[in-house]
């Protein structure tokens, strides 16, 4: 089960637990039991349009059982639930727009880990192509940064690092790219500056090795063979039986003959 779905099924079981108590005892204005009585039969009819699949229906109930009790502990869950279901949907223009007011409104609730978590994730499906438009890949590695520095001990920090990492190495990939094309049309500046970004800020891409074998190619082949051999020999200490540090020494063999 996924950890979206995981904390929305919990938080239903447990506020279905509390209507159904008896132990209710200490309510003196009634009023505020009539809120609350309404505040979970809303929420319940937002739970069974969810399981229906009736999304716009159920996010309606939700946002409803929120702002009829706004006082009561469970309308910033509720607030959550009305983000969840548009996620869940692939509404994600909607769900963002109901995380975003969630952390405006409750900055300090306890689900505030899960809400960055339902906000990276909803950027993050929001992907199409990097290549031209990185503004989800970036506030997606945001969201789940936020994550991992804040809520590490939590276990949407650890599929955050995860999918960091796969963030990292599609940033990277659009670098490389560039960087290629540029020392394809032999515009060096340009490709040195794209293949250090890799190296400086994607550490830990799968594209670092090539970028320092790119940055050794370059360098040599506008003359600055100290610049080269620094490339070639950081290249040699961390990759050393890989096919690109081979390839240097073999170029560098053919161009002295």
């Amino acid at each position: 089960m996924n950890l979206v779905l995981k904390w929305f099924l919990i938080s239903a079981i447990i506020l279905f637990q509390i209507s159904c108590s008896k132990k209710d005892t200490k309510i003196t204005v009634l009023e505020n039991k009539d809120l609350k009585s309404q505040m979970i039969e809303l929420y319940q009819e937002g739970y069974e349009a969810f399981l229906e699949r009736d999304t716009l229906f159920a996010a309606k109930k939700f946002s409803e059982a929120e702002l009829i009790f706004p006082q009561s502990d469970w309308a910033p869950v509720a607030a959550l639930m009305t983000a969840y279901v548009y996620y869940s949907d692939d509404y994600y223009s909607d769900a963002t727009y109901h995380l975003n007011r969630y952390l405006k409104v409750y900055p300090k609730h306890k689900n505030i880990d899960y809400a960055h978590y339902l906000l990276g994730m909803c950027y993050y499906e929001n992907i199409i192509d990097e290549g031209r438009d990185l503004d989800p890949l970036l506030k997606a590695k945001k969201e789940f940064e936020i994550l991992i520095n804040n809520y590490p001990k939590t276990e949407f920090a650890i599929d955050a690092g995860f999918k960091l990492g796969l963030i990292t190495d599609r940033l990277a990939g659009k670098e490389m790219y560039i960087g290629r094309h540029y020392e394809k049309s032999e515009k060096w500046v340009a490709a040195i500056n794209r293949f250090k970004n890799v190296v400086e800020n994607y550490e830990t891409s799968v594209y670092v090795e090539e970028a320092i074998y790119r940055l050794a190619e370059i360098h040599y082949i506008i003359g600055l063979e100290g610049e080269a051999k620094k490339y070639a020999t950081l290249l040699g200490y961390n990759y050393g039986s890989s096919n690109f540090y081979k390839l240097f020494w073999m170029s560098l063999v053919i161009h002295q003959c």
